[in-house]
Order: C-alpha cells, then structure tokens, then sequence
C-alpha cells in the first residue's frame, strides 16, 4: 500500500465476482469459432444446470448455462423465496427435521416449495426442462434441526420429490455413465470414456470414511463454485484453497495442494448468518420470529453508521461468540451434527462457530441488537454486523493457522450473504491481505458449485482453461488418467 493510500486510509479493492447475466437464446445466437478468412463461425454450445438449494432463510433455484469452451457461466434466472413461508407440516405428515430458527419440515411441505420454485425459475428463464435443460443438482444448508448427520439425507430425497414433480426427468439428476447416455450436442464436450467420475469435484476429494459433519456437501459445493466464479476475476483460484460461505449457517473447506487431488483437511461449521439475523430481530425494525438482517440490509443505511461505534459494538458481541476447534466429545457443534472422531480419523480438523452452546445465548444477541439500535440507530446497527462477520472470519482462520493446517500460498474465497454485502468483503480483505496473496469474493457460490459439479459428474472439463488442478499449473486430466489406468494415458 503506497503513504498516499495510508494517510487517507485507502486499503485494497476487494476483488468480487458477479453473476453474469444471460439470455439462452441470445447466447446461442451469438457465433464462435475462429476468425480466419472464410470460416465459417459455429454457435458455442452451453450446458444447462439448475442448482436447488434450500436453506435456513432463503430457497433457491438458480439456472445457469456455462459456455464449454470457455467455461464462462451465465446467469440465466435466481428464484428466491424464503424458506419461513414454507407450509406447516400436515397432521398426517412426518416432521423430519427444522430449520435453524424452528421451522418444521416435512418431505411433503419440502417438495411443494421447490416445485413451485424450480417451475418458476425454469418459467422466467425461459428455459425447456426436456429440450434445454441439461442437469439438476440439489443442496441445502438446513443442518440444524437433524438428530444425526445420516438424516440430512432426508431433505436431499425431498428435494429431490420436488424436482421430480416439477417434471425434472431422472436422468437429469444423475450422472451419465458413458457419453452415449448424452445428448448428441454434447458428446464431444464429455470426456467420459478417458475418465471416470470417482467422487472428485473440481479436483477435491472429500474427507474419507464415515461422514463427519452434516454440512460436508455444503462445503463441496461452495468451495467449487468460488473456483467458477473466480474465472471471471484474474484470481487463479485452484489449490490450495481456503473457502468460507456465510450464509444462515457457516460451511467452507480448508484444502491443500496435493495432485492430481487435494484433500481437505479443514471443514468450517456452525453459525453464521444466524448472527446478523439476531441483532436484526433485537431491532424490532423486522419480524422477531422470521425476521433477517436481509430485510434492513441497504449500502446506503451502512454508509452512514458510526464507523468506531460500530467497531466497538462487534467487539461486545463476540463476547458472546464461541470460535474454536471442534473438540472431541461433541456430537453438534454450533447447532451442526458431526462426529468429531470421523473427522479426526479422515484428518480433518473440524472449525466451528456458535453463540454459547448450540446456539442458546442467540436471544442475548437479539437482547444486544435492541441496546445497539436504541443507542446508536439502525445504520451503526448494520455496520456492526459487517465488522461482526469480518471478525469471524478472522477469529476462524487465526485458529486454522494456529492448527497448521492452511498449506503456504493458498488462496481465500468469501461467500454468502453474510460475507459479501455491505463493507464485508472491504474488512476481511484488511485482515486476510498480509496473510493471503489471493483473495476472491463470489456471489452465489453454492449455486455456481452445483453447475460445476453437474460438470463434473459427466466428465465436462475444459482442459485449455482449467478449473480444478493447482494454482498456475496446467489440466491435470493426463494424471488423473493415468491415476484410474485409463486405456488412453499414456
């Protein structure tokens, strides 16, 4: 940073990738191929997903259609609704687990919500699901109100019943087992028949053995979504790597840089957004039972907060912040379900964050949002929660530094709600700089982690422009054949 920068406190520009948006139509319309006299320019072809999450606050269908030959993804529609509007389980139906903040879910319920949002999407994108729409992949970040990690599954399968009765074909949520099983539009975009899909998504494997902690896809998907997103910024950012989402929940994966895949030998858990949504109900300015800090959140608001008040105030609220490793004898941890010996015995050190225990002192934070507002006004109340999310952020990766488990040059990667909007991205780019060389701030990277992994799972790389492999290095394809002894590696 030059003096001019530090004497009038001009840090770093976060780097932030944006959804690019898109009209299939138009995007096919448009010629590609090369320029020489005579050619003659041929369309590029897209690959279709649509990723459906349901999460603690909000559920999500966000289609996407990412050009194969250069892996550029646009954004083609994000249907958003909030979960809390989901329907009461009926007196017949079995309630199989909650939400963070209490709302029940049944499969029926479940299934209703995301058919009418995947049909929405599909609607407003104006996208085909026989004749455009090429895969489905289904997340969620609603960990919380699951007795063990195994009953997560649950909610995948009612995702699942939701996609299938909006008229999602079968065979669009799971993976082809040869290019024959493809389109024909597709087939030579596929490298099914050199390498098989052994579990790896963008050149991550998951920890090993029984699963360790609830949230294990969640942090999958948005360590490989910020890897796509960052492909529309000049951050290469490939292993090593370190993720973090802050959406209700926190997820995330530490990753090191082995090849031709990494390991992860780090998973984030615990809350998150949930904390920023608290001090919002302490307000009064939203619902106190449904409430999000989504509701209040405007730049404009935040610009006007009291920054050094706001500062203060976070310190006050991380009094009641608990950020550490996960220790052994727990079986949930920031309202998460984990099995700290899988985790270990897989070699993976498990971060979590929780306000006091399974998050039973979240109504003092509502308690403290009301002081912060009365005394200080709602804008210095948003800005609290901006230095609340960066200091979690800190506090998770001063103790992964601490465990020694963050391989020298990787790169960090924020996303979620509750660590890109407002000043965020600004304040935990302060911290992570002297400590990071790459740093990258993604908008929806869960969802871009599921069109990637749709990739993924039919063998759909583009080897001149990777996404997986490490940092500054080429496609790792000849290693990963000659890994699975393929016929064709030479």
């Amino acid at each position: 940073m030059s003096f001019l920068d530090k004497l009038f406190n001009k840090g770093p520009k976060p780097i932030i990738a944006k959804s690019r948006t898109g009209n299939l139509d138009i995007l096919r319309a448009n010629k590609a191929g090369p320029a020489s006299p005579g050619a003659v320019k041929k369309p590029d072809v897209f690959y279709v997903t649509a990723s459906v999450e349901l999460g603690n606050t909000t559920t999500k269908c966000v289609v996407m259609a990412t050009n194969l030959n250069t892996s550029e993804s646009y954004l083609l529609n994000k249907t958003v609704k909030m979960t809390r509007d989901i329907r009461p389980p009926k007196a017949n139906e079995e309630v199989f687990g909650k939400t963070v903040w209490g709302i029940e879910l049944s499969k029926e319920a479940v299934a209703e919500m995301i058919k009418d949002t995947v049909l929405e999407a599909l609607r407003k994108a104006n996208v085909d699901k026989e004749e455009d729409l090429d895969f489905v992949v289904r997340s969620t970040g609603v960990t919380a109100g699951f007795a063990t990690a195994e009953e997560a599954g649950k909610l995948v399968i009612a995702l699942a019943d939701g996609c299938l009765d909006a008229g999602i074909p079968p065979r669009k949520m799971s993976p082809a087992m040869s290019t024959s099983q493809l389109p024909d539009r597709l087939q030579k975009y596929s490298l099914l028949d050199n390498v098989m899909f052994d579990g790896a998504v963008v050149s991550v494997i998951p920890p090993q053995g029984k699963e360790a902690v609830a949230n294990e896809m969640e942090g999958e998907l948005v360590t490989a979504g910020i890897k796509l997103g960052a492909k529309w910024t000049e951050v290469d950012y490939r292993n090593p790597c370190v993720s973090l989402d802050f959406g209700s929940t926190l997820a995330g994966r530490i990753v090191n840089d082995n090849q031709p895949y990494a390991n992860t030998v780090g998973n984030f858990l615990g809350l998150a957004g949930v904390i920023s949504d608290s001090l919002a109900r302490g307000s009064g300015e939203v619902d106190k039972e449904g409430g999000a800090a989504l509701d209040l959140y405007t730049d404009k608001l935040v610009k006007k907060g009291d920054k050094k008040k706001a500062q203060a105030n976070a310190e006050e609220v991380h009094k009641i912040i608990d950020i550490r490793k996960v220790p052994l004898d727990v079986d949930r941890f920031g309202t998460v379900p984990l099995n700290p010996k899988a985790a270990a015995d897989a070699g993976t050190t498990l971060i979590g964050c929780d306000v006091g225990t399974n998050g039973d002192k979240l109504p003092d934070l509502m308690d403290l949002g009301g002081k912060i507002y009365e005394r200080d006004g709602l804008p210095t109340l948003l800005s609290t929660m901006d230095y609340v999310s960066a200091k979690i952020v800190s506090r998770c990766l001063d103790i992964a530094f601490e465990e020694n488990v963050i391989t020298e040059g990787s790169a960090l990667g924020i996303t979620g709600r509750a660590g890109v909007t407002g000043r965020k991205p600004e304040l935990i780019l302060d911290y992570a700089q002297d400590k990071f060389d790459k740093v990258v701030f993604v908008e929806d990277g869960l969802a871009l982690g599921s069109a990637i992994m749709a990739r993924c799972m039919n063998s759909m790389g583009t080897q001149k422009n990777p996404i997986g492999g490490c940092q500054g290095q080429r496609c790792i394809l000849g290693k990963r054949m000659k890994m699975q002894g393929s016929k064709f590696a030479k």
